[in-house]
C-alpha cells in the first residue's frame, strides 16, 4: 500500500525478530555496550545491568584505574564479559580512541549510555559558593561541559558509529530535576541569612534538562539509521545522605522514599533492548511519582 499522500514510506522496519517471546526480547547477549562515568555510582549499576542481561560492558571513565577496579568488581557478581577503557568525554580525540579500544575488543558497538557527569554536590565550594549571583562561570563552563558537551561529543563518535553501521541504542541518563526545578527548601539551614542559603547548582538542571532535549533530536536525526534514543531520569537515590535531607526530600515523594541504587537496572535494560523497539525520543521518569506534584 503506497504512503499516504505528503507523507514518505518508511525505509526503516521493525528489528529482525521483533516477534520474539518478551522474555528474548529483553536479552542483551552479545551486544557491546559502552557506559560513561562508568566509575561513578550509576554507572557501576548501569553496567551490572547490561551484564546480567547478558550484554558485554566496557566501563568508560576518566579514571581509568577506577575503571578497571569496577568492572572486575561487575564481572565477580554477574559472571559477565566486562572491560574498561580511558575516557575524557569532553575530548573528541579520546573518545575516538576509546572507540577504537572498544572495536579492538569487540569488532562493533551497539549500545551507548551518556552518564558521565560532573554531578555538583550543593556544598562544594562552600555555601554561597551554589548561589546564582556567585557562581563562578569557571563551574559552569566545567559541568555543562562534562555533563552535556561530553554526552555530545560521545554521541557523535559512538552514536555515529552505529548509524553507519548496524544501528544501536543510547541512553542518556537525565534527571526528574531535568523536569521540574529543584525544591530549594529541602537545602535550607537554620541561622542562615537568605544570600547565605545554600542551593542545589544551576548546572545541575541545565545539564538534565538539556540532555531530554538533546535525546530528542538525536532520535529523529537518526531514526533512519536505525539508532533509537531515549533518556531516563532517576530520582534521587539513597547515597548517605544527611537524615534530615533525607526526611525533607521524601516528604516530597508520593511513595514516600528515595530510590535504591538498583532500581533503575530493569529500566536501562529495558530501554537499551529489543523490548523499547518502538520507542525513540522519549524520557523515562523513575522518581517515585515526585515530578506528579
Amino acid at each position: 500500500m503506497p504512503a499516504p499522500s505528503g507523507l514518505a514510506a518508511s525505509t526503516t522496519s521493525a528489528p529482525e525478530g521483533a516477534s520474539r517471546s518478551i522474555r528474548a526480547a529483553f536479552d542483551l547477549s552479545g551486544k557491546v555496550a559502552v557506559v560513561t562515568g562508568g566509575a561513578g555510582l550509576l554507572g557501576v549499576q548501569h553496567a551490572e545491568a547490561i551484564a546480567e542481561a547478558g550484554g558485554l560492558v566496557v566501563l568508560a571513565d576518566i579514571d581509568a584505574d577506577a575503571a578497571r577496579w569496577h568492572s572486575k568488581g561487575v564481572v565477580t557478581r554477574t559472571g559477565g564479559v566486562v572491560d574498561a577503557v580511558e575516557l575524557d568525554v569532553t575530548r573528541r580525540a579520546s573518545a575516538e580512541a576509546a572507540l577504537a579500544r572498544v572495536l579492538d575488543l569487540h569488532g562493533r558497538v551497539d549500545i551507548l549510555v551518556n552518564n558521565a557527569a560532573s554531578n555538583p554536590k550543593v556544598e562544594d565550594g562552600g555555601v554561597t559558593a551554589t548561589r546564582v549571583e556567585t557562581f563562578e562561570m569557571q563551574r559552569w563552563a566545567r559541568d555543562i561541559e562534562v555533563g552535556l558537551t561530553g554526552a555530545f561529543v560521545c554521541s557523535q563518535v559512538f552514536g555515529g558509529h552505529m548509524a553507519e553501521g548496524q544501528g544501536g541504542a543510547i541512553l542518556n541518563i537525565a534527571s526528574d530535576l531535568g523536569i521540574i526545578a529543584p525544591d530549594q527548601r529541602i537545602y535550607r539551614r537554620e541561622g542562615l541569612d537568605e544570600s547565605e542559603q545554600p542551593v542545589k547548582p544551576v548546572t545541575y538542571s541545565v545539564v538534565k534538562g538539556g540532555l531530554v532535549m538533546l535525546t530528542k533530536y538525536l532520535a529523529t536525526y537518526w531514526a533512519r539509521a536505525g539508532v533509537r534514543v531515549n533518556a531516563l531520569s532517576p530520582g534521587g537515590v539513597y547515597n548517605e545522605q544527611p537524615p534530615d535531607f533525607v526526611d525533607k526530600l521524601t516528604n516530597l515523594i508520593p511513595l514516600g522514599r528515595m530510590a535504591e541504587r538498583h532500581e533503575y537496572k530493569a529500566a536501562v535494560v529495558f530501554l537499551c533492548s529489543d523490548a523499547a523497539s518502538y520507542m525513540t525520543g522519549s524520557n523515562l521518569i523513575i522518581d517515585g511519582g515526585r515530578t506528579c506534584w
